[in-house]
C-alpha cells in the first residue's frame, strides 16, 4: 500500500540499522565464552584425564582475552559498533572457536555446537549480506574442523571418537542449525525493526496532527478575542466619518480604517469561527468530521460521495463525535489509499445504531490482493501494488505504513477494523459492480466516540465594555 507518512531515508527499515550494537555487550559475551572455554579445558584435563595440547589451547583462548583487553583500552564503554566492526568481531569469534575445536577433537567435542552463537548474533545485528557471509564462513570453518582436527586422547592412550555416521550427522546438524537459526533470528529481528520504525512513524504522525489541532484552537480563540476590538474600531471609524463631512481628506482616512477593519474581520472569519468556549474544536457532527478528513483529497480528480443514515435503533439526529487528532489523521490515511487506487469514485458511508458508529470507505479500484487480505495492517506490507500500480505511481514505495498507522491510531480510539474486497478480483472489468474495490469498515462503540457529555455550544454573550 502507499504510505501516507514517509520515513526518512536513513531510517528505512532494518537494512540501515547500524551503529546500534554496543561494544560492551559483545565484550561481556566474549568474556563469558573465555571463562567457559577455560573451565572446559581444565575440567577435561584434570577431571576426565584428556591429553590436550594445553599451550596451544591456552594461546587460542588468550587471543580472545587479548582482543577484549585491546577493545577495552582503546574504546570507551559507550561506543556503538558499525556494521563492519560488528562483522569483524563476530568473524574473529567464529575463527577463534573453530581453532579451539580443531585442537580439542573437532566434531568429537560436544561443545562444537557453540559455533552457532556468532552466526545467530549476526542474524539479529547485521544486514542480510553480512549475515549470509558470517553463516557461510561458519559452515566453511566447521567443515574444515571436521576434516582437520586433533583427536581426543586420554592420558592412557585411549582415543575418544564417535562413529563416522554420528560425526557426519553432527556436522549436518550444525550446518542446518546455522541456516535455520540464522533465518529464524533474521525474521524475528526484521519484524522487531519494522515494528519499531512503524511505531516511530505513527508517533510522529500523531504528534503532527496534534500540533495542527492545537494550532486550530489557538487561531479560533484569537479570532474570537480580536472580534470585539475590531468591532469597536469599525464603530468609531464610522462615527468619525459621519462627523468629518466637511473634511474630505480626513473622512477618507476614517472610511479606509473602517474598510480595513472589515477586511480583518473577514480574514478572521475564514480562519475560524470559535467562541471563547472551543467545545466544537473537540467535537463535531459525524459527517463534518468525515468531510474534514477527506478535505485534502477532494480535488485529486476522484469523486467522493458521502452518505449518512441511522441504523437499527439509531436516532434520527446525527451523532456528535470527538474530533480526536488520531481519528482524523487515520481516516485521512484510509481515504488517501482509496483515492489513490480508485478509478473514479470513492464512497464514504456512515451509519449509527444505539450501540455502534460504523464508517465504510469503498472504492471502484481493483481491490486488495487476495493473498494479503489477512495481513493488511502489518507495517511494510505491499497490499495492492502490482506492476501496473508501480508504473502509474512510481513515487510510492508501497510499504503499507499508511494502513499500519491508520489501524494503530484508530484502535487507540476503540475502533475495530475490517478489510475486504467489494467483488472477486478475478472478474473481468465489465463484470465488476460499481463498488468493486477495497472496503474498509471501521466500527466504534458509542461510548468511546460519541460526545454527548459536551453539551451545546450556546450563544455568544453580548460584549459589555
Amino acid at each position: 500500500m502507499p504510505n501516507a507518512v514517509s520515513l526518512p531515508e536513513h531510517t528505512h527499515l532494518h537494512e540501515t540499522h547500524s551503529d546500534w550494537v554496543r561494544l560492551r555487550t559483545l565484550i561481556l559475551l566474549r568474556w563469558t565464552a573465555i571463562f567457559g572455554q577455560l573451565a572446559a579445558l581444565l575440567a577435561a584435563s584434570l577431571i576426565y584425564s584428556i591429553a590436550l595440547d594445553m599451550p596451544l589451547c591456552l594461546a587460542t583462548v588468550g587471543a580472545a582475552a587479548a582482543a577484549n583487553l585491546v577493545a577495552i583500552f582503546l574504546f570507551p564503554e559507550s561506543k556503538r559498533l558499525s556494521a563492519g566492526e560488528t562483522l569483524a568481531m563476530l568473524l574473529f569469534d567464529t575463527a577463534q572457536l573453530a581453532l579451539l575445536l580443531a585442537l580439542t577433537g573437532g566434531l568429537n567435542n560436544p561443545f562444537a555446537l557453540l559455533i552457532l552463537a556468532p552466526a545467530t548474533i549476526a542474524a539479529t545485528a547485521l544486514q542480510t549480506r553480512s549475515t549470509v557471509f558470517v553463516g557461510s564462513a561458519t559452515i566453511v570453518m566447521i567443515t574444515m574442523v571436521a576434516f582437520y582436527s586433533a583427536p581426543l586422547v586420554m592420558h592412557d592412550g585411549t582415543v575418544i571418537a564417535v562413529p563416522p555416521m554420528f560425526g557426519f550427522g553432527y556436522w549436518l546438524a550444525i550446518v542446518i542449525g546455522v541456516i535455520f537459526l540464522g533465518a529464524y533470528a533474521r525474521r524475528v529481528a526484521f519484524e522487531i525493526h519494522s515494528m519499531g520504525d512503524a511505531l516511530f512513524a505513527t508517533q510522529s504522525a500523531l504528534a503532527r496532527e496534534q500540533k495542527l489541532t492545537d494550532l486550530g484552537g489557538v487561531v479560533a480563540a484569537a479570532a474570537h478575542e480580536l472580534g470585539t476590538p475590531l468591532a469597536t474600531i469599525k464603530l468609531v471609524s464610522a462615527e468619525l466619518a459621519d462627523e468629518l463631512g466637511d473634511h474630505p481628506d480626513l473622512r477618507e482616512d476614517a472610511l479606509l480604517i473602517r474598510s480595513q477593519a472589515d477586511r480583518c474581520r473577514d480574514i478572521l472569519h475564514s480562519m475560524g469561527r470559535a467562541g471563547k468556549d472551543d467545545t466544537h474544536l473537540r467535537a463535531a457532527p459525524l459527517l463534518a468530521v468525515l468531510r474534514e478528513a477527506a478535505e485534502p483529497h477532494q480535488d485529486r480528480g476522484k469523486t467522493l460521495l458521502f452518505d449518512t443514515s441511522p441504523g437499527p435503533g439509531g436516532s434520527e439526529r446525527q451523532p456528535i463525535i470527538y474530533r480526536f487528532p488520531e481519528l482524523i489523521h487515520a481516516l485521512r490515511n484510509l481515504m488517501q489509499n482509496a483515492v489513490d487506487f480508485a478509478h473514479s469514485t470513492v464512497w464514504i458511508d456512515a451509519q449509527w445504531t444505539a450501540t455502534e458508529i460504523i464508517v465504510r470507505i469503498c472504492d471502484d479500484g481493483r481491490g486488495y490482493a487476495p493473498g494479503v487480505l489477512g495481513r493488511i495492517g502489518d507495517p511494510f506490507l505491499s497490499a495492492r501494488r502490482g506492476e501496473s500500480d508501480r508504473r502509474q505511481r512510481p513515487e510510492y514505495e508501497g510499504m503499507g505504513l499508511g494502513l499500519f498507522i491508520a489501524k494503530t491510531l484508530l484502535e487507540r480510539t476503540g475502533a475495530r477494523l475490517k478489510f475486504a474486497n467489494g467483488t472477486d478480483p478475478f472478474l473481468r472489468d465489465d463484470e465488476h459492480p460499481a463498488r468493486s474495490g477495497a472496503i474498509v469498515e471501521v466500527v466504534w462503540p458509542v461510548e468511546r466516540i460519541v460526545a454527548d457529555d459536551l453539551g451545546t455550544l450556546g450563544e455568544n454573550l453580548q460584549f459589555t465594555p
